[in-house]
């Protein structure tokens, strides 16, 4: 009998299929994911097929000032954006408590080395410049993928989840103009009124706001000279405090007016019109009357605003995260302050 070998074919396995990721808003959270998916280890065609849906025509350019830290700049090195941040910054040199003569009080200088963490971050941004630099480098990555035989990223703006509902290993979701879809996991990064925690949580999800007694109002207004590049915080009567900010430009500065609302008397004018820019604006001006502090241009700039944003202070409580194949990130599932 012969001792030769027999060598038995063998089967290679095949590759898994790629997941296909819906990632609902196009703000902040939602690029940076799609970013760190696609940076993901393995050949370009293993990379999940990731989705973007955005109701908005394009990515939101306003916003008020956001400061980086901790774990936020280890995530902006290994997306290497530190440097274009660093770039884009506000330029803010501190923060200084001020009167209604606008005297100086305390002040606290920012660490410009980044060691010290003061109430001004050294990598301070504005909301909207931040998301059209995640937003860049996601489709800069989207691209060298698809280049490389990936899926990469379909951005799809000006539409919105109808519904959602799950089986068979898939989520479902049908958009208002796109048809239906299907995917393998659902994120909802789609802020603190996230439509998608209210289809996949349900009955979970109601309730699920727990207001902090505070609204906020965010605008910005022409620069004059004195604003210079601190902060300026002058506290009201009346539980009204409000923030002059540097914008990183000359042109213009950004204020943050904060208005405490623990006996619900805000919230119960607002009550029927919380949508109403024109209602939200009326009663942040009522509430400017006689402050005592840069009175006539702060309600002549509340006025003007075209970039005015009010909301509700609040902290999402849910038990978790995840329901199924959907899972909450950003501000739709933690806690937020407008």
């Amino acid at each position: 009998m012969s001792n030769m070998l027999v060598q038995r074919p063998t089967t290679r396995a095949s590759a898994p299929k790629p997941q296909s990721i819906l990632i609902v808003g196009c703000g902040i959270a939602g690029p940076v994911l799609a970013s760190l998916l696609l940076r993901s280890p393995g050949p370009a065609s293993s990379l999940p097929h990731i989705t973007i849906l955005e109701r908005n025509p394009s990515s939101i350019s306003s916003g008020q000032n956001i400061d980086i830290r901790g774990i936020g700049k280890q995530i902006i090195r290994f997306l290497d954006l530190e440097d274009e941040i660093k770039r884009s910054t506000t330029g803010e040199e501190g923060l200084r408590f001020v009167d209604e003569n606008n005297r100086c009080w305390a002040e606290f200088a920012v660490d410009k080395s980044g060691k010290v963490e003061t109430g001004t971050s050294d990598v301070e941004i504005l909301r909207g410049r931040l998301a059209q630099i995640f937003l860049d480098k996601a489709e800069r990555l989207s691209k060298d993928v698809q280049d490389r035989g990936g899926k990469g990223v379909e951005f799809i703006f000006e539409d919105s989840l109808e519904s959602l509902h799950q089986e068979e290993g898939k989520a479902h979701v049908q958009l208002a103009n796109g048809g239906e879809r299907s995917f393998d996991l659902v994120v909802g990064a789609d802020g603190l009124h996230s439509r998608t925690r209210k289809l996949a949580f349900g009955n979970e999800a109601e309730g699920c706001l727990k207001k902090l007694h505070m609204f906020a109002a965010f605008f910005s207004m022409p620069k004059e000279d004195e604003d210079g590049e601190w902060r300026s915080w002058f506290h009201a009567p009346g539980g009204v405090s409000i923030m002059l900010r540097p914008s990183g430009t000359k042109e213009k500065s950004t204020v943050l007016i904060l208005l405490a609302d623990k006996s619900g008397i805000i919230a119960d004018q607002l009550a029927g019109s919380e949508r109403s820019i024109p209602a939200q604006k009326k009663l942040v001006m009522s509430k400017l009357n006689r402050i005592g502090w840069q009175e006539q241009r702060l309600t002549k700039a509340v006025e003007a605003a075209d970039d005015f944003y009010f909301d509700v202070t609040a902290q999402v409580n849910l038990a978790k995260w995840s329901h199924g194949r959907v899972v909450l990130l950003g501000d739709a599932g933690q806690v937020y302050l407008t």
